[in-house]
């Protein structure tokens, strides 16, 4: 199986990316990699296996790799005679945050006939704005956390009780983040998110909340992982949620009964559906007194997710298999044509 790692991007987690395609290099042993960066001007470049190191990027030594440029149907090299095309296979898009989560890259590998593992443009529109998500599973009857959105020339009064947690729209991980827990807080919070957005979340802040994360994918039939239940912090800060992510060692499933896991994967199942076919995502829930309830979508995990599967690699091979396939559109002018006749031949 040749598949093509594509990492990077312009993203507040560009280096996260760069993270998670070292730990993917371990896990896919039995396929044949290639690595496609994308640096932070959008530049492609083709890496080498042995230069997958994290000093190589922060050095800026992959500008010395052999750049890529995309055409119909595939990458290519410039070289004397030409461009020529690189047989590199599917390509797995691992670019977190912007460019690889909010369509960008989808749109892109779509209209250059590339295969490719990842959400397409409208479930990656959906999953990447947290209002989208809400209201997306909402109208599934997948239900969610209460929520308040405030525009940045709103007022800033509050319905909600404190403590509450502000959260930007657009953006990934845990940026721009921050618990309130009384109106003196607010202002800050509130300046710190919008610096990354237009607009915030504004959500109660559930204490000591029980959340689990079922990720999957759908093949001839659904793929589920195990159901992870993350360590308990107040909140998981960026440093936090990322640091442990590209963990070799399998986690636990989590010890709960079959009623609520039966639970889970059936939200899972309703929010994947067809909308996001063609792409292993994961969703964290939390569970409030006995509700199942969707907290986000992550469309391209931290390492895809990996740990959380007995089969990673078969799976991903299996998905290969299952990709979907934009349509052809005929188009042969008899609209033109027949308008040319009505009116003589001269149109």
């Amino acid at each position: 199986m040749n598949i093509a790692i594509l990492f990077g991007g312009s993203s507040y987690e560009h280096e996260i990316s760069i993270v998670s395609a070292i730990s993917l290099k371990k896990v896919l042993k039995k396929s044949t990699l290639s690595f496609i960066f994308c640096d932070s001007q959008r530049e492609f470049y083709l890496i080498d296996a042995n230069n997958m190191k994290s000093n190589y990027f922060a050095s800026g030594s992959y500008k010395k790799a052999k750049k890529l440029i995309l055409k119909k149907g595939a990458f290519c090299i410039e070289g004397m005679l030409g461009l020529k095309e690189q047989n590199l296979g599917v390509v797995l898009n691992l670019i977190h945050g912007r460019d690889g989560e909010d369509g960008k890259m989808a749109s892109l590998l779509e209209f250059n006939n590339i295969a490719y593992i990842s959400p397409r443009v409208d479930a990656s529109v959906l999953s990447y704005n947290k209002l989208y998500t809400k209201l997306y599973a909402e109208s599934l009857g997948v239900k969610v956390v209460p929520y308040q959105l405030l525009n940045n020339s709103d007022s800033r009064d509050i319905t909600l009780t404190y403590p509450v947690i502000i959260k930007p729209v657009r953006l990934g991980s845990s940026i721009g983040v921050s618990i309130v827990k009384s109106a003196e807080e607010l202002d800050y919070a509130l300046d710190v998110a919008f610096e990354f957005d237009t607009q915030v979340l504004i959500e109660p802040f559930i204490n000591k909340v029980l959340e689990y994360n079922q990720a999957g994918c759908k093949t001839s039939e659904f793929e589920l992982s195990i159901i992870e239940e993350p360590n308990k912090e107040e909140f998981l800060d960026f440093d936090k949620k990322y640091l442990d992510f590209s963990r070799d060692g399998k986690v636990m499933d989590a010890n709960i009964s079959d009623e609520l896991r039966t639970k889970i994967q059936e939200a899972f199942k309703k929010v994947y559906g067809t909308l996001f076919e063609g792409s292993i995502i994961r969703c964290d829930f939390f569970v409030v007194e006995g509700e199942v309830l969707l907290n986000e979508i992550n469309p391209i995990p931290g390492s895809m997710g990996n740990y959380l599967f007995s089969d990673f690699e078969g799976m991903v091979g299996r998905l290969v298999n299952h990709l979907p396939k934009e349509s052809t559109i005929q188009i042969n002018y008899q609209y033109i044509n027949s308008i040319q006749s009505a009116k003589g031949g001269k149109a």
